[in-house]
Formats: structure tokens, C-alpha cells, sequence
């Protein structure tokens, strides 16, 4: 069995299949439930203004974020500022041509998850331009361990999600502007 989910409905509909094929659909629907409500209380703490978040999963070719951690940006109370590009279900699809489309939509927050290798802040910050970004003027450039994020399963749901709420947070620290995010 291959599976190829690509959204936060694809994980959970995963894990339920999964627990189904080996026999333990209850467990299955425990984790799939606690998943939820970790989802859910990250979009009810989420703060406004919503800060802009670049993802990048690789540096060489910049590749955005995938769907399913767009939409972790978004519970977290973040922006993905590639979300048409997350909708692609590919990586060669979500290859970032010119790298001055991320200066003109000015990220307040840079994550790097670079599968494999570690996250380079200071090599993120010296690309031509970049400068210029309110996330590299305010340096929130921040680094998500591959395993804890871009593994298509269970631990993207609450220690990836974790980790961007906790980035997410200091953004608003250092801004103290948090008001509450009704509706």
C-alpha cells in the first residue's frame, strides 16, 4: 500500500485507513481525534495581524511550502505567501523561479526546512535582496527539523504544528500587538 496524501484531510484520512488495514481503527480514531483538536486549538489562540510566512523546503532550487504545511502556516495563525503554489502536489512544481517574488511579498517570518541538511539562516539572509525583507531586518528566521514537519503523518499534525505556533508567538512577542482573533 502507497500512500500519497498531500493535505492535513489526506494525513487523517491516512491514519484511519492505516489503523483500519491493521486492525486498530479505535486507536486510529484516538490519534486522528487528538490531531483534530490539536488543529483546532491552534486556529482558536491565533492572534491577528497574521504574519506573512515563507517556507522553504529546499534552498537549491527554492522550493515552497507542500499543502499540508501551508495549511499548518494558516491554524498557526500564520499567512503562507506561496499558497497558490502549495496547492501543487509536486516539488518540481513548487520551485520559486525568481527568488525576488519572496522579497516582493515581504515574509515577516522565514522558515527553512531543508530536508536533509541544516537550515543556513545567515546564507537565507545574505541572497541579494533579501535584506530588505521585515523577516531578515528582524531576524525571525527559524528552522522546523524536516522529521517534525515534512513527514506526512501524526508528528507534522502536532510537532510541526507545535513548532510554527511557538514561532508564530515570538513574532508576536516581539511586535506585541497580540489582540485575540474572534470568529
Amino acid at each position: 500500500m502507497v500512500f500519497n496524501h498531500r493535505s492535513v484531510k489526506g494525513i487523517l484520512d491516512m491514519i484511519k485507513t492505516l489503523g483500519a488495514m491493521v486492525g486498530a481503527s479505535e486507536s486510529a480514531q484516538v490519534l486522528i481525534e487528538e490531531c483534530q483538536a490539536n488543529l483546532e486549538y491552534a486556529r482558536a489562540r491565533a492572534c491577528t495581524p497574521r504574519p506573512r510566512v515563507y517556507f522553504e523546503e529546499w534552498d537549491t532550487p527554492q522550493i515552497s511550502a507542500i499543502l499540508w504545511v501551508s495549511e499548518l502556516i494558516e491554524a498557526a495563525g500564520g499567512r503562507d505567501i506561496f499558497p497558490e503554489l502549495a496547492q501543487c502536489p509536486d516539488g518540481k512544481s513548487r520551485i520559486i523561479p525568481d527568488p525576488e517574488e519572496v522579497v516582493r511579498r515581504r515574509p515577516d517570518i522565514i522558515i527553512g526546512s531543508w530536508c536533509g541538511k541544516k537550515f543556513r539562516p545567515e546564507k537565507v539572509a545574505a541572497r541579494p535582496g533579501w535584506s530588505a525583507t521585515p523577516a531578515v531586518k528582524n531576524n525571525a528566521l527559524y528552522e522546523i527539523k524536516s522529521a517534525e514537519i515534512l513527514q506526512p503523518g501524526p508528528a507534522a499534525l502536532s510537532d510541526g504544528l507545535s513548532r510554527l505556533c511557538t514561532i508564530i508567538d515570538s513574532w508576536h512577542a516581539a511586535h506585541e500587538r497580540p489582540e485575540h482573533e474572534s470568529g
